[in-house]
């Protein structure tokens, strides 16, 4: 079966177009060299011979056909003519490429209708009366994404009258996955393209954009400041895809300082910083699990981590790698000649929580890279806030080693243990109980849920939720109320292997022992144009309010639900928009950034071109009755 795999993700009609969704370099020995098409082939035909095998649902990481037309023909042909699909159109002319490429696309070269995003009047100002009132992404530092009352500025008894009030489009994208963060009557979000944006809260209007070097994943962390303060300068800090962390002039968007966090050329952030006490806490992710499917790559040397920098310069305080040991030559060589470096992986891919109290923060580290897997991989870490000193970890899954190689059939970097890929991506929860004390609460791909003493690393108690997978179980994050533990659960169908019942939904856990108060299964709501991409996994993180719980899901439904389980409301983003610049925008699946609720407000991104999901390019917001 792997060796199927292999050859279908190698032949003459190679997926290697996923790679567009990852955003990542692929070298060109990936690729076999393929026979020559015939010329003038209708592009119908030219598609099914060189390109259906894997983009109608035969690897699940390919885009399937549905989401070319999102992507564009100007994306498809430059991918074809020099960039990573080039491999896999030797022998195709330049013409026929171009005839493809418009084929896929759904319309001609050159046509776009893209327009530029509408600039804010020049008296709309930011409103000093209205500081942030969350530290981004977990909305506080202990990652509760609890949006208190006074912050929410809604009710639970409005959420059914919500309505959408404006539509934003980030251009050329097809997936949204920044987490607004708001401040001063502005959504502050980044995009596919780099381009960090300040939006006028009421009117979507862009009242001034940045431009990183690449791709902004994370939530933009935004400098609180004392309301009414005429003075005040706050910042906004964030990380992009080339392992970059810049800050800004909350106010201007002027860049103040801009610091590569590491030195690993495959290093990347995905997950939100974290701001306290004037220091930065920067969560270190990479692509090497994806260089490493080239047979070539030496794999493999990254680690993930951990850095705390000097808020107001950028100036690295320390750094703490998930793995402690140094990555080195082992003195073998893998089948295609390359060097075997280990040990490497366990990135950090979510927002570090912060305990003040113990002077330390926590993060969820993903799987090793490399065999034998790395005893502090798929764990949850304990690192000094004050000089970075790792103090405990916990280890959820041990012996869980993986990279591309394994996916497109064993590869020769594949690690022995060939997964299962189980990371632990979502932010652990530091939780106050009704006695007073602490527990860490942590959610895994597994569908594992467990809680842990803060103080040293101890297990709790443990559940598992569902049958869990490469997609999640729990993927990117739980909610919190004074009561409840929220815990969304993909149990998406990806690889074909799963095994076990899937319980796609959301579960409520009692947090003091682990107990289910009650499961709210994912409505089957997918229609039958948009599957295979389409299902109703939830992956993307919960956001609790007072009375209610958003909930959004890979069918592209935001749904709430009020704390019996019941649903309040929900919302079919997966459709056409026409946004606040007069352009058409599309939603799609919602899967790595949660709804924000905030001064009325509930705003969430749609679209998420991975892994075979709906692409979208929109940010939504929503008010009482659209007003």
């Amino acid at each position: 079966m792997k060796s199927r795999i292999f050859q279908r993700f190698f032949s003459a009609s190679g997926g290697l177009l996923l790679l567009l969704s990852l955003g990542l370099p692929v070298e060109a020995t990936l690729a076999a060299t393929p026979a020559a098409a015939p010329p003038e082939m209708p592009a119908a035909d030219l598609y099914k011979a060189r390109c259906a095998a894997c983009h109608e649902g035969g690897v699940a990481r390919a885009p399937h056909s549905l989401k070319f037309q999102m992507l564009g023909p100007e994306t498809v042909l430059r991918a074809l003519m020099g960039g990573v699909m080039a491999p896999m159109a030797e022998g195709i002319t330049d013409q026929d490429k171009r005839r493809l490429a418009e084929f896929l696309g759904g319309r001609a070269l050159g046509n776009s209708t893209g327009t530029p995003p509408k600039s804010c009047p020049a008296d709309n100002a930011f409103d000093i009366a209205r500081p942030a009132q969350s530290t981004g992404w977990g909305v506080d530092n202990s990652n509760t994404r609890f949006v208190p009352p006074a912050v929410a500025g809604l009710a639970a008894a409005d959420i059914p009258r919500l309505k959408l009030k404006w539509a934003f489009a980030f251009q050329g994208a097809t997936r949204a996955r920044s987490q607004p963060t708001l401040a001063g009557g502005a959504a502050f979000v980044g995009s596919q393209d780099g381009t960090v944006y300040a939006l006028d809260l009421a009117t979507g209007c862009v009242r001034w954009s940045f431009k990183a070097d690449n791709e902004v994943r994370a939530s933009p962390v935004v400098e609180t400041w004392r309301a009414g303060d005429t003075q005040a300068k706050p910042r906004v800090w964030f990380g992009d895809l080339d392992g970059n962390a810049y800050a800004l002039d909350a106010f201007t968007g002027r860049l103040l300082w801009k610091v590569r966090v590491d030195t690993h050329p495959r290093l990347t952030i995905t997950g939100s910083p974290r701001m306290a006490e004037g220091r930065l806490y920067v969560p270190m992710s990479s692509n090497e699990w994806a260089a490493a499917a080239d047979p070539a790559y030496e794999c493999c040397s990254f680690r993930g981590g951990v850095a705390a920098l000097d808020a107001a310069t950028g100036q690295r305080l320390w750094i703490t790698y998930s793995i402690p040991e140094t990555p080195k030559p082992t003195g073998e060589r893998n089948k295609a000649g390359a060097a075997v470096i280990a040990p490497a992986g366990a990135p950090v891919w979510n927002s570090p929580t912060i305990d003040l109290k113990r002077r330390r923060l926590y993060v969820g580290t993903g799987e090793a890279y490399t065999s034998p897997a790395a005893g502090t991989s798929d764990s949850v870490l304990a690192i000094d806030l004050d000089n970075g000193k790792l103090l405990w970890h916990y280890q959820s899954l041990s012996g869980d080693a993986w990279n591309l190689a394994c996916f497109i059939g064993g590869g020769p970097n594949c690690p022995v243990e060939n997964g299962p890929d189980l990371d632990i991506g979502a932010s652990p929860i530091l939780q106050r109980l009704p006695d007073g004390k602490d527990l860490l609460l942590v959610g895994q791909k597994s569908a594992h849920v467990f809680a842990l003493d803060p103080e040293t690393g101890a297990l709790r108690w443990r559940i598992k939720e569902g049958r869990g997978g490469y997609a999640g179980g729990v993927h990117w994050g739980m909610a919190t109320d004074a009561t409840t533990l929220y815990a969304p659960n993909a149990d998406t169908i990806f690889l074909g292997t799963e095994k076990g019942e899937a319980k796609p939904g959301l579960f409520a856990i009692d947090p003091t022992n682990g107990q289910v108060k009650w499961f709210a299964p994912a409505p089957l709501v997918c229609r039958d144009e948009q599957k295979p991409a389409c299902d109703p996994g939830y992956s993307a993180p919960a956001t609790a309010m007072e009375g209610a719980v958003f909930a959004p899901g890979f069918d592209g439904y935001l749904r709430a639900y009020n704390p019996a389980g019941q649903l309040l409301w929900s919302f079919d983003t997966a459709r056409e928009y026409v946004t606040v610049s007069g352009e058409t925008a599309h939603g799609g699946s919602i899967e790595s950034a949660g709804a924000m609720v905030g001064d009325g407000y509930v705003l969430v991104n749609s679209g998420y071109l991975f892994g075979g999901r709906m692409p979208g390019n929109v940010l939504l917001a929503f008010t009482v009755d659209g007003k």
